[in-house]
């Protein structure tokens, strides 16, 4: 592991930044002794990334599926409920 220095860090930064991602992390020693380590973040994800399934159906299978859910009664789901109306100024 290389340790550069505040100075030899600040002169060729691209080229530490590279190291840390190709390594994973890089350190930095001050004048004054204190180190530091330099890592790349973890890249953060959408929630909504997923992958995808293979699941074998035709378009025809899908639309009918849906159909099929849109047609049910929605007597146990909450979400259906009308809010009030908001009052006039």
């Amino acid at each position: 592991m290389k340790v550069y220095t505040y100075s030899e860090a600040r002169q060729n930064l691209a080229g530490v930044l590279e190291e840390a991602r190709r390594k994973g992390t890089v350190h930095i020693r001050r004048r004054d002794g204190q180190e530091f380590v330099i890592a790349p973040a973890k890249a953060k994800g959408s929630p909504l990334d997923v992958r995808g399934v293979r699941l074998n159906l035709t378009a025809a299978e899908i639309v009918r599926a849906v159909r099929e859910g849109r047609e049910r009664e929605p007597a146990n789901l909450q979400f259906h409920r009308t809010r009030p109306k908001a009052a006039r100024r």
